[in-house]
């Protein structure tokens, strides 16, 4: 029988966001928790919409003038700048990956960027938390709200420019030990791709790093890293960015990213002596400074390609 003549969501499940879940957990199987995490909640969001504005409630019925319909709603959003083009371009190809999965061929994949529009991949505007003091003042408000956890994620991004699930998934008080010994950290827990799993990552640990480490620990507790025992890593990554969402106008920050980003300027600066490209609106260090300075931030960010640094600090021009 052809797959499409089959069972409901091509035998995945009755409900749509279930089945694209579960055609992503065969399609990588363990160890790629991330990876699926990600697609399944920019899926359910694809699966929403066929719901409400298609009446559509079985994978078998989504065709390619269905994704291009959805497409053509998150370029709207992109004009209107509720949505930015990457993201609206990840929400796309992760509705391509899911069907992929489901349906076990290629042939209503899209070109996100011929929908949305292509994205930039050069930092045109300076990251919020550049300053220090703002991201230790929203931090300390953090813990005064009961949110120690929380704050020393939000405190961890920034001196270490990690991400939200490597600073959730730090070892605090082995990293502490780490870094008063060798004065930098080793990033292995919660990488992108599982990279730390066999590529080192170490990052140098300033002073204020240092505080913010010994703060993470103690935070940290008896527990394995800074997720509670209690929540799973998606229950924990929605309590972080709604009470970060609550609290980061205040203090004049943005996204968690902006946090990492911020840091990328710092190291560029320690780095070269100048400040970054995205601060200065222009390339102040030579060339070979420059690329020494990308490279060494790449590694440290967790990134195999020193281009991609360009997102962070600036172009190279």
């Amino acid at each position: 029988m052809n797959k499409m003549e089959g069972r409901r969501n091509f035998g995945y499940g009755k409900q749509m966001d279930w089945a694209g879940k579960q055609a992503l957990r065969e399609r990588y199987g363990n160890g790629r928790y991330a990876t699926v995490a990600g697609h399944t909640e920019r899926w359910r969001q694809f699966v929403a919409w066929c719901r409400l504005e298609r009446g559509i409630r079985d994978a078998r019925r989504v065709d390619r003038s269905t994704v291009n319909a959805y497409g053509k709603c998150l370029a709207d959003k992109v004009t209107e700048k509720s949505k930015s083009v990457s993201y609206a371009q990840n929400l796309l190809s992760s509705v391509n990956v899911v069907l992929e999965s489901l349906r076990g061929d290629r042939r209503i994949r899209v070109a996100p960027a011929a929908i949305v529009g292509k994205r930039s991949h050069v930092r045109s505007d300076p990251p919020a938390g550049l300053d220090h003091q703002a991201v230790r003042q929203c931090a300390n408000q953090l813990r005064q709200n009961g949110h120690e956890r929380i704050a020393s994620v939000v405190e961890l991004a920034r001196a270490l420019g990690l991400r939200l699930r490597e600073a959730s998934m730090l070892d605090a008080r082995a990293a502490l030990r780490q870094a008063s010994k060798h004065g930098a950290v080793n990033i292995t827990a919660g990488t992108k791709g599982g990279r730390g799993h066999h590529i080192d990552r170490w990052v140098p640990v300033s002073k204020i790093g240092m505080g913010c480490l010994a703060r993470a620990a103690k935070a940290q507790g008896s527990g394995r890293n800074l997720i509670p025992a209690d929540l799973t890593w998606r229950q924990w990554n929605t309590r972080v960015h709604h009470v970060w969402a609550a609290v980061r106008d205040d203090y004049s920050l943005k996204k968690l990213h902006d946090l990492r980003a911020a840091y990328a300027c710092e190291r560029y600066q320690s780095i070269t002596g100048v400040v970054a490209p995205v601060v200065a609106g222009r390339r102040m260090a030579g060339r070979d400074a420059d690329r020494t300075a990308r490279q060494t931030i790449a590694q440290e960010l967790g990134h195999a390609r020193s281009d991609v640094v360009a997102a962070y600090i600036g172009g190279a021009r």
